[in-house]
Order: C-alpha cells, then structure tokens, then sequence
C-alpha cells in the first residue's frame, strides 16, 4: 500500500504511526517521511485518511480513535476479532461522518470480476457449487499470537475467500462448519484448516485456508476458485499469471508474478471514493459479514460441529 500511494497521481504518504520504530524505519528512510511512535500525533495532523496494518486485535481501537479524529479509514482485514468489535468501529464511523472500507483486494482482480458477471448472467447455468483454495506460508511474528491474531490460518485467511462469496453470490451464508489442527509448524495456533459453508440458495463452498505452503514451494501464497454449475464450470488459478525463474540463488525454480497489481487497483479506489465523496465499494458491514463467517468457524472448531448464522446476525 505504501509503494502504491507512493505512486498514486491524487495522494500521498505523510507519516507512518507504529510503537516499534524498528519495524517501519527503513521505510520512513527510503520515502523519507516521518514517524510517530503514538498513532495519536498523527491524528492531530491534516491528514485526511490513514489505513490500519496493525496486529488484528488493535484493528478497532485504530479504528475508533480514527473516526474520532474525522479521519477516513482503511482497514485489514479480519476487520476485528469480536462482534461488539465490529459494530463499535462501524457505528463510529458512521457517528463521525467519515467512510470505513474493508481491505479486500481479491475484489479488484480482473479474473474474478468476469467470473461473477458470468456467474450472474447464468453462463454456467445454476451455481452448484465453490472449491476455494486461498493457502499461504506461515508468517510467526504476531500472526501466531492468538492474542494478537484471534487465530492462525484459519482466521488470517478465510475471510478473504468468505467476502469473495458474499460479493458474487450476493446471498446470506446459512451455515458453517470447520476443522483445523497445527500440523506442519509446530506452532500454537492453527496451520492447516477446511471451512466449509451453506448459502441460502443451496450453494456449498469448501475452502482450504491452510498455511500450507512451504519454503521449497516456488511462491507463498495461491488464490484458486472453482465455481461448478448445472451448465459449465469456472476455474480461476490468480498466480497462474506468473513466469518461472530458475535461478542458482535461490536453489529452486521460483514464479515471478506479472499480472494486474490488486492492491494498486483497492489503493486507487479508496482515493478515488474519499477525493469524490462516494460510498467506498467495500464498506465496513461487509467486512463485518466476512468476519462473522470466521468467528463462527471458529465456533465450530469448539462445538465439533455445524453452526448456524442467523439473518439477524448476518444483517446487522
């Protein structure tokens, strides 16, 4: 996000805010602008937006404290690790008259976005259903601090795959069931994971959010979404858009992504929507929605298990 707005013709970075200088010094040193250790100075400046890359247990309290300083905000996702969470930063925001937009980037790739138009349009007949892979490496730092995190893959990743359903199904998910266990990293949290989710419509989504990919693999993350209909199927592979680099530095084939910069294209959107006044296309409520799917696989996880989602819940 810094290296996009950097880059961006309409915005620019003023200052970046984090308690441990370590972390963003270079940064600071390389597009030379300042630092505050309390996120409060910042919020004294003129600034008229900030985004919000905290540890995910400090996403609502960043968020609030924003909203209070009439500031917009964009914020990581999962947006916070609690529903009262949620709907503090939600209605702060709306209390303060400034926009609170979800950080979810899948939204803007190419691919996905003609997958929903043709999945909309009837091209593959009726949805039956979604086999959703979003796997990554496994990150350490705070990502596996479950008082930090709220949970290990299972709640870094599903809420990426969980929004991208609730976007192009455009129905309410009905139910949802989890199994995960730390298998690989010997780690406290979470690393491999399946959720499983019902949509109102008899839709059915698997998904593998796991931490599954390895140093020897050639790239830490994949992006895939099956969508099988009673006409066709749609598959998309996101990093299929790369070449393959064989290189003696790393002693392994790696891939050397090329396709379209979705954080770019979130990036130019927020400006755009704060510059002109619009209502930002991801707003806090669907990342509420998106956040609620993972708590309530984690609800799963504890009940071994089904949960169900309530309209009530869903539709806040």
């Amino acid at each position: 996000y810094l290296q996009a707005i950097s880059q961006h013709p309409d915005a620019e970075v003023t200052a970046i805010a984090d308690p441990e200088r370590g972390r963003v010094d270079s940064f600071c040193k390389a597009y030379q602008i300042p630092w505050f250790e309390d996120d409060s100075e910042l919020l004294q400046t003129d600034v008229d937006a900030v985004i919000i890359c905290t540890e995910n247990a400090l996403h609502a309290e960043a968020t609030e404290k924003s909203a209070a300083a009439g500031k917009h905000v964009l914020c990581e996702k999962p947006l916070a690790l609690g529903c009262d969470q949620l709907d503090r930063m939600i209605d702060a925001c709306h209390r303060n008259n400034v926009q609170l937009m979800t950080s979810f980037p899948n939204r803007y790739i190419p691919m996905v976005c003609k997958a929903r138009q043709d999945i909309r349009s009837g091209l593959i007949g009726e949805l039956i259903g979604v086999k959703a892979t979003n796997k990554g490496a496994m990150p350490g730092g705070w990502f596996i601090q479950p008082e930090l995190s709220g949970g290990g893959s299972l709640m870094d990743h599903s809420t990426h795959v969980a929004d991208l359903m609730n976007w192009i199904l455009g129905t309410r998910p009905i139910k949802v069931y989890a199994t995960a266990s730390s298998l690989l990293h010997n780690i406290s949290v979470e690393d491999t994971a399946v959720m499983k989710i019902w949509y109102e419509n008899d839709v059915f989504v698997t998904v593998d959010a796991s931490w599954s990919r390895m140093d020897y693999l050639p790239y830490d993350r994949d992006l895939t979404l099956t969508f099988v209909g009673s006409k066709g199927t749609i598959a998309i592979d996101y990093f299929a858009q790369s070449n393959r680099l064989f290189t003696q530095n790393r002693g392994r084939m790696q891939l050397s992504y090329y396709g379209d910069n979705k954080d770019e294209l979130l990036i130019d959107d927020f400006v755009r929507c704060i510059r002109s006044g619009e209502p930002v296309p991801i707003t806090g409520e669907d990342g509420r929605k998106s956040t609620l799917i993972a708590l309530k696989a984690f609800e799963s996880l504890k009940a071994g298990a089904a949960v169900i989602i309530s309209k009530e819940e869903f539709d806040r």
